[in-house]
């Protein structure tokens, strides 16, 4: 082979990164799947009930105290999820909001222990929408939704990974 094909194979190699990359930034290529499952959400400061849970990770549902099957299964994936976290569950707080003025059942505030319960209905305002698994950073933050339906493999990924690289919390 000639020097000459040589240069031009070092040439096209070492300038092929820089060319890709220029033509994914000019016609605005984003990949097609991200890392996380939760939805990220532009971060906002949320108060009220989440101020004594400063610097914790917390989940955060709503429901009404009647709690249906949907609701029960919200909160114990939310439990399970917390559990899942290992040396690392102690970092993370559940907050289940009830967003009417009844109380729950006994054996279902049993069934969840360790989750703080507030009768804030008016809390419900400063999140996009009640159907969903909310994520609150340490700081305060309104941060990520998960579905109301979530696969909890997937929501115990995702706070792992949160967990391993934040020294918050």
């Amino acid at each position: 082979m000639s020097p000459r094909i040589k240069l031009a194979l070092l040439f096209t190699v070492c300038a092929a990164p820089f060319v890709l990359g220029w033509l994914a930034y000019q016609w605005h290529w984003v990949p097609g799947r991200t890392g996380n499952y939760g939805a990220l959400i532009p971060p906002r400061v949320v108060a009220g009930p989440l101020e004594p849970l400063r610097g914790k990770w917390v989940l955060v549902t709503f429901d009404a105290a009647a709690c249906d099957a949907a609701c029960e299964r919200k909160l114990y994936v939310v439990r399970q999820v917390r559990r899942a976290q290992g040396k690392d569950m102690e970092r993370i707080e559940r907050l289940w909001i009830v967003t009417d003025s009844g109380k729950p059942r006994p054996e279902l505030l049993a069934a969840i222990e360790g989750a703080r319960v507030s009768a804030d209905a008016g809390m419900a305002q400063a999140f996009p929408d009640t159907a969903g698994i909310y994520l609150v950073d340490p700081i305060g933050n309104l941060m990520m939704r998960f579905p109301g339906d979530p696969d909890p493999s997937q929501v115990i990924k995702d706070l792992q990974r949160l967990l391993k690289y934040s020294g918050a919390g």
